[in-house]
């Protein structure tokens, strides 16, 4: 093999590395698309979890909390807080219970005053997010 570089050599080497990426890319789209259904979980989205979720947009949970590592690190990881926290009416005694006031001296969740309702869509939705698959994160329960 001689030394020099040819053109026909640059151009055999563009053209088969086009290909060898253009069909990397087709069978990772096959997978993909394989592998969509099986994480699907449009089902399981209620009314009431799509009400829980804009509750806790417009609120600004995230803005003191984490949601799958996303978020302030300011309160705990809102992902395992069905867990965390014992389900459902856990969810909603921990909101009902804090003081309008707040904790003298500490950083305390406030008290939004939500009704049964919200309290019931805010507890769906999170208990929706707990089962997404998230690659074990938190790490601890505490978040």
């Amino acid at each position: 093999m001689s030394g020099a570089f040819t053109k026909s050599m640059a151009r055999n080497i563009f053209y088969g590395g086009t290909v060898f990426f253009f069909l990397l890319f087709l069978a990772l789209s096959f997978d993909t698309h394989q592998a969509l259904p099986k994480r699907d979980h449009r089902a399981e989205i209620t009314p009431q979890v799509v009400h829980g979720k804009k509750l806790v947009e417009v609120n600004n949970c995230i803005g003191c909390h984490t949601l799958m590592g996303e978020g302030a690190y300011f309160a705990p990881e809102l992902g395992n807080a069905i867990t965390r926290l014992g389900g459902r009416e856990g969810i909603k005694g921990f909101i009902k219970s804090r003081p309008v006031e707040g904790i003298p001296g500490r950083r305390s969740m406030p008290q939004f005053n939500f009704s049964d309702d919200d309290l019931e869509a805010i507890a769906a939705y999170l208990e929706h997010i707990n089962k997404i698959d998230d690659a074990n994160w938190p790490p601890n329960i505490q978040g």
